[in-house]
């Protein structure tokens, strides 16, 4: 840009709410920058714009990138050094985030090359076929690690080998560079969210205030993927070589790349022509009502009507995320065992099955991935208008797998956790912002939202999905999944465990409950008539004599004021009876709940599923 003598050239630092024009020093640093970028409460939980200039930096990053010529030349750059025919495009059908640093305020970003381009560096590329080609060379020969280091040393080299000739590489990997789209000039770079609902605090589970950190990945990016021999000369030997190393690479990239792999990002699936050995379950689904979100839009800041406090207006956007149904297969694993083994035991096995980050971090045996997940169905506006508009609607295929690190002597017995563990997931609640209420309509009220609670169904033919029409034969095929639930655990842990004896986890006051399937905790199965639009469980749940001046009661159905607390009562609408679990049920109110339920149908439309 070129500007008239004497002509200031505008600043380059984007306002903040507290100095909406800023006029640092010429001779201000990057790093003053992100100084400066923090609000004055940085640090501070309950600042209300320290995750607004997050959200704020993230979007400005995501709207105004405009990579699309240099991408393209990258990408025209990697098939003339490689030569067209070592060459081939990989497609992510969500989120990917390889390498990277942290950024402003802490954020996470993807990693950039010198200049700022969004990319997968080679030592990435070739670390996935090294890892790739020892692990076949361990499962074919049943060798270590060390020693089939050695043996794929004359493709990737090695200082361990005594052959001097071994110690440098065979085949030159290139970075990878997202391919521009029509949607998308920044290869796909997009604001993302991680969000921590929960924590271990020492030997119970604290479900504190959701703690969400924005960052950066790219979505469903494409990218063009060269190698090449390091050396034109060799003729028929370096074509195999590069032919062995090609299939490492792509069977490596099959299995997912970069951060959070089993947790959906990094899922390469279009390399493959069949499923991959590694999936058990494969389960197409739709959700109705509220949907998952990822993160938020930003729009302006503003100062809310009668105060002198800062807030990020924004709108969360609706998102298929399959991290959305990994901590709901977590969260009722943790529901379903601590009220039979001791919580030492459930936080080795959750961080076994699921990964953790402390106090030593594992991947976790359960990969969760997610194909041809869509927005079927806007959820309906919040204005005026949107009261006639349908619920929001998402899909997909679930699809579960094994982790490298699952031990193939567990496969079996994994396999059977997982599907019935998915099982009682969908038979207990839904998943995203609704999870815990049946999709139900509010157009009769004055104001949005006007659909609340969300509906998960599956959509599969296969027998084992299969539900019977009457509650006797949910309550048999209920107590089935669960049977076959805790004899996979059993395999696993190697031990018998009495899960039909819960103990009692936590106190249980008026205003206190542990979220545990314990000896407190009761699970029911019902029918009876719909009021008002809402499955009969719900409509007794919001019916008169469970409100307070108006007000649904705070220890049965959650509250938002005075501090968040989360319902103690899920309930799911099966098209013709609704499964109710309600923790901390021998106190009231939910102690008179059950009661109401019960007393207001007939014998056999009502059972108790838990305990047994």
């Amino acid at each position: 840009m070129v500007f008239n003598r004497g002509e200031e050239p505008p600043s380059p630092w984007l306002g903040h709410p507290l100095d909406p024009s800023p006029n640092p020093d010429a001779s201000a640093s990057f790093v003053e920058y992100l100084r400066w970028m923090r609000s004055p409460g940085y640090g501070n939980d309950k600042d209300p714009t320290r995750d607004g200039t997050k959200v704020q930096i993230l979007r400005l990053a995501e709207s105004r990138a405009n990579y699309r010529t240099l991408l393209k030349e990258r990408a025209d750059r990697i098939k003339l050094i490689a030569g067209k025919e070592n060459c081939f495009v990989v497609k992510c059908p969500w989120r990917i985030r390889v390498g990277g640093h942290r950024g402003p305020e802490s954020m996470l970003l993807p990693a950039f090359d010198a200049i700022g381009m969004p990319y997968i560096p080679s030592s990435t590329l070739r670390g996935v076929a090294r890892s790739e080609a020892i692990r076949e060379l361990m499962t074919q020969q049943f060798c270590d690690w060390d020693e089939a280091e050695i043996q794929i040393a004359p493709f990737f080299g090695s200082i361990k080998t005594s052959e001097k000739q071994d110690r440098t590489g065979k085949v030159v990997f290139l970075d990878a560079y997202p391919i521009p789209s029509a949607d998308s000039s920044s290869g796909g770079l997009s604001a993302d969210i991680a969000n921590s609902i929960w924590r271990w605090e020492n030997d119970s589970i604290d479900y504190d205030r959701p703690k969400p950190n924005p960052f950066l990945s790219l979505h469903q990016p494409a990218f063009v993927i060269g190698i090449r021999p390091l050396h034109t000369n060799g003729g028929e030997a370096n074509q195999e070589v590069l032919t062995k190393v090609r299939r490492w690479l792509i069977r490596g990239l099959q299995s997912g790349i970069g951060a959070q792999v089993n947790t959906g990002y990094g899922s390469l699936p279009r390399l493959r022509s069949r499923p991959a050995r590694s999936e058990f379950l494969r389960l197409p689904f739709i959700l109705e009502g509220q949907l998952i979100h990822g993160s938020q839009k930003f729009d302006d800041w503003t100062i809310p009507h009668g105060r002198d406090r800062w807030q990020m207006p924004g709108k969360a956007e609706a998102e298929v995320r399959p991290v959305a149904f990994k901590s709901m297969l977590r969260y009722w694993f943790r529901v379903l065992t601590l009220g039979v083994l001791s919580a030492q035991e459930v936080q080795q096995w959750e961080a076994t099955l699921f990964g953790t980050i402390t106090p030593r971090a594992k991947r976790g045996w359960l990969m969760v991935q997610m194909s041809n997940g869509k927005i079927d169905q806007p959820e309906a506006r919040l204005s005026e208008v949107g009261r006639g508009d349908s619920c929001g609607k998402q899909s997909g295929t679930l699809v579960l797998a094994y982790s490298s690190e699952t031990p193939t002597a567990q496969h079996r017995a994994m396999e059977a956790l997982c599907k019935n563990m998915t099982w009682l997931m969908f038979h207990l609640g839904s998943v995203g912002q609704g999870a815990r209420r049946p999709c139900y309509s509010r157009s009769n009220r004055n104001r949005a939202p006007w659909w609340r609670g969300s509906t998960l169904i599956p959509k599969t033919d296969d027998v084992f999905w299969n539900l019977p029409e009457d509650i006797r034969g949910f309550e048999r095929l209920f107590h089935r999944r669960l049977q076959h639930f805790f004899d996979a655990l059993s395999a696993l842990m190697q031990r018998q465990i009495n899960w039909q004896d819960p103990r009692s986890v936590g106190e249980v006051r008026r205003n206190r409950w542990s979220e545990v399937a314990d000896s407190n905790c009761r699970i029911v199965v019902c029918a009876g008539e719909e009021r008002n639009g809402k499955p009969y469980a719900l409509s007794v749940l919001h019916g008169p004599e469970f409100r307070h001046q108006g007000e649904y009661d705070g220890n049965l159905c959650g509250r938002v004021r005075g501090g968040a607390i989360p319902s103690p009562v899920w309930i799911i609408d099966l098209d013709g009876f609704q499964v109710v679990t309600v923790f901390g049920a021998t106190h009231d109110p939910r102690r008179q709940y059950l009661s109401d339920l019960r007393d207001r149908t007939s014998r056999q439309n009502f059972s108790q599923l838990w305990p047994v």
